[in-house]
């Protein structure tokens, strides 16, 4: 009984995370300084997803080289709607991330693996390889999609799946920023979706500061209505409970 009611629990949280799409990540913080990032999941991640980064930049319909790539496996277990994940040092020999395992991709021609203060643009996406995106997931800039990496062909809008950090403020090349809105109280995890890629929601460095060793807010988000694994969950309780109500009534 016990076996049935995991089973049925593992396999709608098997089919409630399925491959991802736009918006399924989005960028908490962006930090040049530290070279790192944060990103939050608004829908349940399957285990061993395979996310590609990079801040080479996009042409609309393939990469230039010069800058860098890298590769996030998400790890053994599905991740919730609602985790933040934090990228640390990901100039260094041995970036870090918090879940799962972050590493460099080698690629002829690329290989600046910091992010630059100005006219940057970093992408999330999946793909066959490093080279080859097949869905894009999120991009920041603190500089302009017009001009410093495009969103031609990604799929992806500023404003909803992608962020420009200086919108509100054009000229400024902010090296730091970070998602300072709400956390908890919406009724879903796509809601939180626009509020995270509206600037307005942020609190981003004009000025150029230094923010070496800030570290970003890596709390979850939490929704009200309950995501599909929370259901999952719910429902192997339930079949738990009435395997045992008919193992009694049986007797």
């Amino acid at each position: 009984m016990f076996k049935r009611a995991f089973a049925v629990a593992a396999a709608l949280l098997a089919f409630n995370a399925q491959a991802q799409v736009a918006g399924d990540l989005a960028f908490t913080s962006f930090n040049a300084d530290e070279d790192g990032f944060s990103m939050v999941a608004l829908a349940d991640l399957a285990a061993n997803t395979t996310v590609y980064f990079a801040d080479n930049e996009w042409s609309g319909s393939a990469f230039n080289a010069g800058e860098s790539f890298s590769k996030w496996v998400s790890g053994a277990n599905v991740i919730t709607a609602g985790t933040v994940i934090r990228f640390a040092a990901v100039d260094k020999t041995s970036p870090s991330a918090s879940v799962g395992t972050y590493a460099r991709e080698t690629v002829s021609g690329s290989a600046n693996w910091g992010l630059s203060n100005s006219n940057e643009t970093l992408y999330a996406y999946l793909g066959t390889s490093a080279t080859t995106p097949t869905t894009f997931l999120a991009a920041v800039t603190n500089g302009d999609f017009a001009v410093d990496g495009s969103l031609t062909g990604t799929g992806l809008v500023q404003g909803s799946t992608a962020i420009r950090l200086n919108a509100n403020t054009p000229s400024a090349t902010p090296d730091y920023g970070v998602y300072t809105g709400v956390r908890s109280g919406l009724n879903s995890f796509a809601a939180y979706l626009p509020l995270v890629n509206d600037p307005s929601n942020w609190t981003v460095d004009t000025t150029n500061g230094t923010y070496t060793t800030t570290v970003p807010d890596t709390t979850a988000f939490t929704a009200v209505v309950p995501e599909p694994a929370s259901y999952a969950l719910m429902l192997g309780g339930l079949a738990l409970v009435g395997a045992v109500a008919r193992r009694r009534a049986s007797r």
